[in-house]
């Protein structure tokens, strides 16, 4: 299995996605150890328990992340529903995606600074979109339980973008790239309705951030907690934007030595009990994820499709078993990105 082709990332998801169903939903309602992060400006600001501020996203050690493993479970229940447990998915979906679950959260997504721009917004409109396209009866109810909120984070991603002079280039989450990329199909379906404002600021954002960039040092990566690399996400966004030919030549001059900067080595992790250090298995399996999508952007017959391939293998396929039975600080999200890869 050296190329990660449709046929093999199937093969692997039908085997591998009870496994990723059942660490999902142990984590999204794993209420402690829980990491809010909050700009107290007086005091008895903070919750006597996550569930008090966040009653559908508590889990998952942190607001973000189980936001992203949200999205993975339904991702699951709607591509696999054969392979997964689907009954107890839609009872925890039905418990967590309340109409009074998401007010709640909705007010406090105006309260709490603790919510990380743009990736835990992206990863909100991900969960929504995939939902809203979802025709499954159960889907359409949670996708109009989520809209309050969903329609709060277009309203924050409408007011920063324009503001956003410069592009955050980390490989964490704060990273630019992979948060448009991640908010392009909610932005997109917004527009099909009539709604192109989201669509338009993304759009633009991009192209600003990202038009004249040249020969990205991608040899500096990876940095020490990195679960996205910043060369790659881009190149992804970009592919997503430009038109096949147009696309080629941006990438050309962007990464003109790919085969040779380091990109096609898989990190090395050597904690998966420090939290910074265990972003790295993400990292591998988000760089298979960009590594594919990049491929299949290029021309059939471009010479670094191949290498591309077995580089995203060589990533991928030894992280998929690590994303149950591991540290905490790994099972709590990293389910999310072999699912992204997957399917």
């Amino acid at each position: 299995m050296s190329t990660l082709g449709k046929a093999d990332r199937q093969e692997l998801l039908l085997v591998r996605a009870e496994q990723f169903a059942k660490v999902i939903l142990v984590n999204v309602r794993r209420e402690f150890p829980n990491d809010i992060r909050h700009m107290m400006k007086g005091p008895g600001e903070l919750p006597n328990r996550p569930k008090d501020v966040f009653p559908a996203f508590y889990g998952c050690l942190d607001w973000h992340s189980c936001v992203e493993m949200h999205w993975a479970v339904v991702r699951l229940l709607r591509t696999v529903p054969d392979s997964v447990p689907a009954d107890e998915i839609r009872a925890v979906l039905d418990e967590h995606l309340t109409a009074d679950n998401i007010a709640v959260e909705t007010r406090s997504f105006h309260e709490f600074d603790r919510h990380s721009r743009p990736y835990a917004w992206a990863w909100e409109h991900m969960l929504h979109h995939e939902l809203s396209t979802w025709d499954d009866p159960d889907a359409r109810r949670w996708a109009a339980n989520l809209t309050p909120l969903t329609e709060t984070i277009t309203d924050a991603f409408l007011s920063w973008l324009p503001k956003a002079t410069y592009p955050d280039r980390q490989g964490m989450h704060y990273n630019g790239a992979f948060g448009l990329s991640r908010a392009l199909p909610h932005a997109r379906a917004l527009a099909d309705r009539g709604e192109p404002a989201l669509l338009a600021a993304v759009i633009d954002a991009a192209h600003r951030w990202f038009d004249d960039d040249t020969d990205y040092p991608a040899r500096y990566e990876p940095g020490g907690a990195d679960f996205l690399s910043a060369a790659l996400c881009e190149a992804e966004l970009m592919a997503n934007l430009f038109g096949p030919t147009e696309f080629t030549r941006w990438f050309d001059r962007f990464l003109p030595d790919i085969t040779n900067s380091g990109l096609f080595t898989p990190a090395v992790v050597s904690d998966d009990s420090d939290g910074q250090i265990a972003h790295l298995h993400g990292l591998n399996l988000s760089r298979a994820w960009c590594l594919l999508r990049l491929a299949a952007a290029l021309p059939p017959t471009d010479v670094r499709i191949p290498a591309m391939r077995e580089a995203a293998a060589a990533h991928a396929v030894p992280e998929l078993d690590l994303t149950s039975g591991t540290d905490y600080m790994v099972e709590h999200w990293l389910a999310t990105y072999a699912v992204l890869l997957l399917t």
